[in-house]
């Protein structure tokens, strides 16, 4: 397949801007390559609907400017409606453990939470802040505009704090254990094979 497709692929995957020197080590080729790929890339997308849009160091998927009107109709018609039990569940992990990272996210609801977070972040509901453990991905942490809303000014004044919290550190726990007994097993029957 060619080079510009597949990052097409990973650029519309990722649903936010990826560093060249990401995508060179990703795809094993050198830095030069990538920007001749994206070159191809965003000469094929001038006449589509979304737009590539590249720095010196960073790429990104972005929607055509032409299509500003109908983007903002959607984005009024999405903040109308109710977030729903999928984006309460996710506001109120990273409400009350935030800021986290996408994974950590996902982990916790056991279920992939890009689209959630893009509604939430649309609605101002929560942020994304860079991740200073991880440059590569980012931290979703909720607004002032939210706790505002909530009536709160701190989040240790959200109900059923200290439980809340105690019983997600539980949670985390077993799921640590889980993990090491299940790699335990892999690693026991890898062995006897």
């Amino acid at each position: 397949m060619d080079l510009a497709v597949q990052i097409e692929g990973v650029l519309f995957y990722r649903a936010a801007p990826m560093k060249i020197r990401e995508l060179a080590a990703f795809f094993e080729i050198s830095e030069e390559e990538v920007f001749a790929a994206l070159k191809t890339l965003a000469e094929r997308l001038l006449n589509g609907a979304t737009r590539l849009v590249l720095s010196d160091t960073d790429a990104v998927l972005t929607t055509s400017q032409e299509l500003g009107e109908t983007i903002e109709k959607l984005r009024k018609d999405d903040l109308k409606r109710d977030i729903g039990k999928a984006g309460a569940e996710t506001l109120a992990i990273i409400l009350y453990r935030g800021p986290l990272s996408r994974a950590q996210i996902d982990r916790i609801r056991g279920v992939n939470s890009a689209f959630i977070l893009r509604n939430l972040l649309i609605r101002g509901l929560i942020e994304r802040r860079d991740n200073p453990k991880d440059q590569r991905a980012f931290l979703y942490a909720t607004t002032p505009e939210l706790y505002a809303h909530l009536g709160i000014t701190k989040r240790e004044e959200l109900p059923e704090f200290q439980g809340t919290m105690d019983a997600l550190d539980a949670y985390e726990e077993e799921q640590k254990t889980a993990d090491a007994t299940q790699d335990e097993n892999i690693f026991s029957t890898t062995d006897t094979v």
